[in-house]
């Protein structure tokens, strides 16, 4: 098992448990992604967290054509 297929597995189930504790997806989402950024500065440079919260923002449109740059 990949370690991206454990996240995604961690993750429905904890998604699971805020369901039946009454809290909302985006609610629980939102607190998630917060307790993981704050835990993830205290392990990495807040500059390279930076670089890749933003690279992922940059990088949401699933339908958007990226052009790729060659050497």
């Amino acid at each position: 098992m990949s370690v991206h297929t454990w996240a995604r597995k961690a993750l429905e189930q904890h998604l699971d448990e805020a369901r039946q504790a009454g809290f909302e997806e985006v609610l629980a989402l939102r607190a998630l992604l917060g307790v993981l950024v704050e835990r993830s500065s205290q392990s990495r440079d807040c500059e390279d967290l930076r670089q890749e919260l933003l690279f992922l923002a940059d990088n949401l449109d699933a339908e958007r054509d990226y052009g790729f740059m060659r050497p």
